[in-house]
């Protein structure tokens, strides 16, 4: 018995200090990295409906089409930081099924405990090459909310992984991340898709991905707190739905899971749905872009389009 407590507390000792990071390298924001991004994509929350995040970056990549800005709540905050830290779509696609699920159960959760996510801190890190998010290729923003007051705060600087676990710490699941003197929880409970933010700091093309589930799937057995969470997150969505210049909302069923049958099958729904949208995409972009290519002849192209 002592031999297992011992091993048990062990493991607890690891993950906090996998957790810990110094002062300097806490995650914050930092208003002068922003600049003027032409196009944000911006990553929607969703636990592991977000693999579909894979099948929309696949198509707008073959498109050439390549935010300059990314911004992610939750598990598009986890998606984001390995797009941002240089992950081709094929890369992302390769890292979605070969995902080791159970590399991030915690022991505590066998007594109905919530998770630290200090796995989730660990396998974002390892991914980026333990980059902080000012060294990654793309800027990153990452969306969180304050506990105390539930304020939605933005992170643009620091430990990448720390970010992201702090963006992803759904309060029924995991416990509330601690940075400097504040405490986090998931962005998802205040801005699902942070499309706002992204407006907010400048971007001049808006590109959103909600991942969430089509209200007319919802099962007729579907339990009452899921139903009404579904109807708060879509509230949310609605409300900052109308500053986004395109709003992907593909359609991948209600139930989520983990197995590499759903994955596949939710890579494959997005990336369908985005390449019948990408028409619309393109002409959105034409559009938003065309007074800037009148005007300024010494730059045809819109920050952040790849030329082909």
């Amino acid at each position: 018995m002592r031999t297992a407590a011992a091993v048990l507390a062990a493991f607890l000792l690891a993950a906090c200090q996998v957790a810990e990071v110094p002062p300097e390298r806490q995650p914050s924001f930092d208003p002068a990295r922003v600049g003027h991004p032409g196009i944000a994509l911006v990553l929607g929350g969703g636990g592991p409906r977000g693999f579909a995040h894979v099948g929309v970056i696949k198509v707008l990549e073959e498109a050439g089409i390549v935010p300059d800005l990314v911004v992610g709540s939750s598990v598009g905050s986890m998606v984001g930081a390995l797009y941002a830290g240089g992950m081709s779509a094929a890369q992302l696609e390769r890292e979605a099924l070969e995902l080791d699920v159970m590399r991030f159960f915690e022991v505590r959760m066998l007594a109905g405990g919530r998770a630290s996510g200090t796995v989730t801190q660990e396998w974002v890190n390892e991914r980026v090459g333990g980059r902080p998010m000012e060294a990654l290729g793309k800027s990153l923003v990452a969306t969180a909310v304050r506990q105390r007051d539930g304020k939605l705060v933005l992170f643009n600087r620091g430990d990448t992984g720390l970010a992201a676990r702090a963006s992803s710490a759904s309060p029924e699941t995991f416990q509330p991340v601690r940075i400097g003197d504040e405490s986090y929880l998931d962005g998802d409970d205040a801005s699902p898709v942070p499309i706002r933010a992204a407006r907010e700091l400048g971007a001049r093309f808006v590109i959103a991905v909600n991942v969430a589930a089509y209200p007319e799937t919802t099962p007729a057995n579907a339990p009452r707190e899921w139903v009404d969470k579904d109807a708060r997150r879509a509230r949310l969505v609605a409300q900052e739905a109308p500053q986004a210049d395109v709003l992907l909302h593909p359609d991948i069923g209600y139930y989520a899971g983990h197995s590499m049958e759903y994955r596949k099958r939710v890579i494959a729904l997005a990336e369908a749905y985005t390449r019948a949208q990408l028409p619309a995409i393109k002409a959105a972009l034409a559009r938003a872009t065309a007074p800037r290519a009148q005007n300024d002849s010494t730059d045809l192209k819109p920050a952040g389009v790849a030329s082909r």
